[in-house]
């Protein structure tokens, strides 16, 4: 089995952690912008199923 030779400095460790959380950190905006964009029904790139209102609306 395969063992790396050298421990992994401090500094790498750190960098290499800071960037996956970096990364998720920005996902997670992402998909809460994205949350309140549907939400709020301002979002031009999705289709959505106005069945509820149409069916209120002809009663």
């Amino acid at each position: 089995m395969a063992v790396p030779k050298k421990r992994t400095s401090k500094a790498k460790k750190n960098a290499r952690k800071a960037n996956w959380k970096n990364q998720a950190r920005a996902q997670a905006q992402k998909a809460l912008s994205l949350a309140k964009s549907v939400l709020t029904k301002k979002s031009n790139g999705f289709v959505y199923n106005l069945s509820e209102t149409v069916d209120t609306s002809s009663e």
